[in-house]
């Protein structure tokens, strides 16, 4: 899934993954999928909701699947050594009979290119059917409006995803589809470029302020502001009308596979890498870890909305964005409107920020309902990134220019597990993995604590009775890595019965394959479904 940051894969085995407990609220839609990243550069570590970061398309060329090794020898074999640090056995707690949680695996960003056409379909099915011989539940699958409304209104191309979708059906897989609405491509990793529709991007070139925009007046091409969702600036459509179409060429033109319970998920993108949150630490405008970010408010539809705000309020002067809040990559202590006891939580700082976070809340309500009535009957998730640096002072300033009002007298998740719960919609959430300790390695200073925000967020959907679902951030193919997932996917003595609703495993690629590793990912297949395994170490 799912971060906009200049960083770099760096990690040990002993550092891949920790995918946190996990809630389900009995009766509630499950089959959701939460879309983690994560990246590290010098020590940095930072967490990941873009779809667009890790692997390409997988361009190695798959064996025959009568050809495969995996399929002539037992898969319970793990006499091979594993990729990366070879480590003494250790007890594994038992999960034969635990709950059944899916197992989906996220292909590769560049498996449909820009002319809409399935890429090396002949070494895809290949690899399709390897998976399917780890009875893995289904796949995950991109739908890139750039690609599917690339040159005109309303006039699209589904033609590469109908012929991946049969195939995914021939083998009696299911499948998560995410409307992706942003850019790919742009950073650290990404070797897939896939840029907004050519209309719209010519709409651009006239209207620079249908984009997110800084202080400064930089825009960011990722995404559409959120103050045009009423506007009607696109070719005679507003934004959620044109999001709204998408989806419903999408239902139509892929009915069948709806009937046929082959689309298990809708994933609705709501953001920059498809997240419910501002482009507030775009690397293409500089911004490192841990930086605070910037408000992203100043195209004019949204300064606009600020100033009818501020009427509204009856103090008009406080119709613009603050003043004093730094930049990119500013600490909170060295900012006037960030540091303790500062204009954060002022008059003016507690009005501009519930401004400005209800924008975020509104347009995910707006969207979300048309998703429903787009996709009625069928799951729906939306997923938050977790902003975790500067959690532990007082402001969370990178949580506010993302966002989240989540200060430390404020509650800022509830309030959208709330809207999501009125859409009966599922919230995917990133960083599960991350440890607050191993943040300390590289910029203590950044004061980061992700499992702080995990539990509140957590806390926060189990209070909505919102079920989570997560992936893993890092590549892992270690029995280490998977036996953490599993310990977090199904807490142990959890006394309301909490887990996993599903797991998505990032990504298809030519090391997954390799034999050895693919031994190890159809064991930690086995146990997430609750199955028995005859080389456990178990206790």
């Amino acid at each position: 899934m799912a971060f906009n940051a200049s960083v770099a894969l760096s990690l040990t085995n002993s550092q891949l993954l920790l995918v946190s407990s996990i809630g389900v609220c009995s009766g509630f839609r499950s089959s959701v999928a939460c879309n983690l990243r994560c990246r590290r550069l010098k020590g940095d570590v930072v967490s990941s909701g873009s779809r667009s970061r890790s692997f390409g398309m997988v361009t190695a060329k798959a064996q025959k699947i009568e050809d495969h090794p995996l399929l002539n020898d037992s898969m319970d074999n793990t006499g091979d050594e594993q990729v990366g640090d070879v480590r003494p056995k250790v007890p594994e707690r038992d999960f034969t009979g635990t709950a059944y949680v899916p197992v989906y695996v996220m292909l590769p960003l560049g498996v449909i290119d820009m002319n809409c056409e399935l890429v090396d379909p002949e070494d895809l099915l290949n690899q399709l059917r390897i998976l399917k011989s780890a009875n893995v539940d289904g796949v995950m699958i991109d739908c890139w409006w750039g690609i599917v409304e690339a040159h005109a209104p309303q006039v699209y191309k589904w033609s590469g995803y109908r012929r991946l979708f049969q195939m995914v059906r021939d083998l009696k897989l299911k499948l998560q589809v995410v409307m992706s609405m942003h850019e790919c491509g742009g950073n650290v990793g990404d070797d897939v470029h896939i840029p907004l529709p050519h209309w719209v991007t010519e709409i651009g070139e006239t209207n620079l302020d249908i984009y997110f925009t800084d202080r400064e007046g930089r825009r960011n091409t990722e995404c559409l502001t959120w103050g045009i969702d009423k506007e009607r600036v696109l070719k005679r459509r507003t934004a959620v009308e044109v999001y709204f179409d998408y989806m419903r060429s999408f239902r139509v033109e892929f009915d069948e596979f709806f009937q046929d319970g082959i689309i298990s998920e809708i994933e609705i993108g709501l953001g920059p890498c498809g997240e419910l949150r501002y482009p507030s630490y775009p690397a293409k405008h500089g911004w490192k870890y841990p930086g605070i970010g910037e408000f992203q408010c100043y195209d004019k539809y949204l300064m606009k909305s600020l100033s009818k705000a501020a009427e509204l309020r009856g103090h008009s002067f406080w119709g613009r964005g603050p003043e004093n809040a730094g930049s990119y990559n500013s600490a909170p202590h060295e900012i006037r409107f960030f540091r303790d006891g500062g204009d954060y939580d002022s008059y003016y700082g507690r009005f501009f920020l519930n401004w400005y976070s209800q924008v975020l809340i509104d347009h995910g309500d707006r969207v979300l309902a048309l998703a429903n009535l787009a996709f009625e009957g069928t799951c729906i998730s939306a997923k938050l990134s977790g902003i975790h640096w500067w959690y532990k002072t007082a402001s969370h300033a990178a949580e506010l220019t993302a966002g989240f009002y989540n200060s430390s007298n404020r509650d800022g998740y509830a309030p959208i597990a709330a809207m999501l719960r009125k859409h009966g919609v599922a919230l995917n959430f990133t960083c599960f993995e991350m440890r607050t300790l191993d943040q300390y390695e590289g910029f203590p200073e950044a004061l980061a604590d992700p499992e702080g925000l995990v539990w509140q967020v957590l806390n926060a959907a189990w209070d909505a009775c919102i079920p989570l679902a997560s992936e893993n951030a890092l590549p892992c193919y270690d029995r280490e890595g998977y036996s953490k997932i599993l310990e977090n996917a199904k807490p142990l003595h959890n006394p309301d019965g909490r887990h996993l609703s599903v797991f998505t495993y990032l990504r298809l690629s030519p090391v997954l394959m390799e034999r050895h590793n693919f031994q190890e990912f159809e064991r930690f297949v086995k146990r997430m479904h609750g199955e028995a395994v005859s080389d456990s170490n178990a206790i």
